[in-house]
């Protein structure tokens, strides 16, 4: 059974999740703010931390600045729709990925599962990992190399770390390259349909992924920008 730590200082939040995900059958730590959290998360590390980003005493940034100095612990944010800046900030300081609130629990569930299971197989070269019933085959597109049954990418044989997230869409514009993508159909591939999501938040989460590929491989030029459509793969 995973462990899962809870911290938000919104007792409805804690209540409701809480229940959602023991229901799920997972043991829930829960904690009202980054100061309390951080003690018992550094001592006992859990499976995964889901971190409200704006707390009093030390809020959800602050909380995954300190643990990175000495844990890899998976961690997906809640934010609010005006949290944008702290969204990206989050995610360069190694979230794992985002939800905006208010989120459906089937949205919650499914980041929580994908986030778990590329965590406990991140330790496998991609597309190594034995195949089982349900699962899918990795999708290879030249230099690119995505398995969807561990949101686990690689570009010319080396690790390229995604947030669940930018994983759908990357894996959204990769199925069929030379096609576009439209903004909303990027978003239908990443975003439970009950939430809604803004075109700047798309074109971050592209830029994001584009600047990770470059960290890589500085002539990475895949992923084409059509201004006023949308985006498209280009195969190598």
């Amino acid at each position: 059974m995973a462990t899962i730590a809870l911290v938000d200082d919104d007792e409805n939040i804690i209540t409701s999740v809480s229940i959602f995900l023991e229901g799920e059958g997972y043991n829930v730590r829960t904690y009202n703010d980054g100061a309390s959290a951080l003690t018992a998360l550094a001592e006992d590390p859990p499976d995964l931390g889901i971190f409200d980003i704006k707390m009093p005493r030390m809020d959800g940034l602050e909380l995954l600045r300190r643990l990175r100095q000495s844990s890899n612990l998976p961690v997906i944010f809640l934010t609010s729709k005006d949290d944008e800046f702290d969204e990206a900030l989050g995610l360069n300081l190694g979230a794992d990925d985002y939800i905006a609130k208010p989120f459906s629990q089937r949205l919650l569930g499914e980041r929580v599962k994908a986030v778990l299971r590329r965590a406990r197989l991140s330790g496998e070269p991609v597309g190594t990992v034995g195949l089982e019933p349900g699962d899918s085959k990795p999708l290879e597109r030249g230099s690119l190399l995505l398995d969807p049954n561990r949101h686990a990418c690689s570009w010319k044989g080396e690790p390229v770390r995604l947030t669940v997230t930018e994983f759908l869409i990357l894996q959204a514009l990769a199925t069929r390259p030379g096609y576009v993508k439209s903004r909303d159909n990027l978003m239908d591939a990443a975003y439970d349909d009950q939430v809604y999501v803004d075109d700047r938040t798309i074109d971050s989460h592209i830029k994001r992924i584009r600047k990770k590929f470059r960290e890589g491989d500085k002539s990475f030029d895949a992923i084409e920008t059509l201004y006023g459509v949308g985006y498209r793969y280009k195969e190598d």
